[in-house]
């Protein structure tokens, strides 16, 4: 079966306009619509996020304050989408437990700025530390050499999950190369992290709920990814810190 045509344009792409007794053609919106869909499939996002939007994130409603919070936070996002690119601070970055919707809202992120025409890539943090590492490898794929390169250049990149891998001195070498050749070239880098901030007030030190008696200490972000990295990416991003409202993705399943 053949593809349908667009009635707009009848597949040429382009659009014939006439304005004050003149004629001429400018590109038809189906080449927008087209590039879009090809930015998307090569974006590598993963399929449990590829309709992820702004629009189908759900709000809380079990308290009134932890919906406000989150409506907040929507319009932080929203600010940085409809303000973009912002040389000053070009990334965004998403702090907060596991569960409160930051790879949701960072995808869809992503997906509005594809819309408008940006290039951007999708890596997940471990995904992204193991082809890198893979690439070592001489008889290494093309695909996994190329990571650590696309990384670096490409026009958007959105990393999710910062620092869940274990840090040895390659891994802090390697994040801090990214995010400093990003910062310094100013290009958009959208973060994901579960992993709290002492020197922007988290609490590092918890109750362990079966033994309230004891403490236990929480990993920082900066021992995981190293302290320039953590400064770069302070500098370069808005932060977003994500309110603890339960865990998101058992509640969208819910919905």
């Amino acid at each position: 079966m053949s593809e349908p045509v667009c009635p707009e344009c009848g597949g040429t792409g382009w659009r014939i306009i006439e304005r004050d007794g003149l004629s001429g053609a400018q590109p038809c919106s189906c080449q927008s619509a087209d590039r879009t869909r090809w930015l998307e499939e090569r974006a590598s996002i993963p399929p449990l996020y590829r309709q992820a939007s702004l629009d189908n994130f759900k709000l809380p409603t079990e308290s009134s304050q932890a919906y406000r919070q989150m409506a907040a936070v929507l319009l932080t996002v929203r600010s940085y989408v409809r303000e973009f690119p912002q040389p000053q601070q070009p990334g965004l970055l998403f702090i907060g437990e596991p569960g409160t919707g930051k790879t949701h809202l960072a995808v869809a992120t992503l997906r509005l700025l594809l819309a408008r025409g940006f290039e951007g890539l999708f890596f997940d943090y471990q995904d992204l530390l193991a082809r890198i590492r893979a690439s070592w490898d001489p008889s290494a794929g093309e695909g996994d050499r190329d990571a650590y390169r696309a990384a670096l250049e490409t026009e958007v990149l959105l990393l999710d999950d910062l620092g869940s891998q274990r840090a040895p001195e390659w891994v802090i070498d390697t994040v801090t190369a990214i995010v400093t050749h990003r910062s310094n070239y100013r290009k958009p880098l959208i973060v994901t992290t579960n992993l709290p901030d002492e020197a922007a007030g988290d609490n590092l030190i918890e109750r362990a709920p079966e033994l309230p008696e004891r403490v236990r200490y929480r990993v920082s972000l900066a021992e995981k990814i190293g302290e320039r990295a953590r400064s770069r990416l302070f500098e370069m991003c808005r932060v977003v810190r994500m309110p603890a409202v339960g865990d998101y993705r058992l509640k969208s399943k819910a919905r």
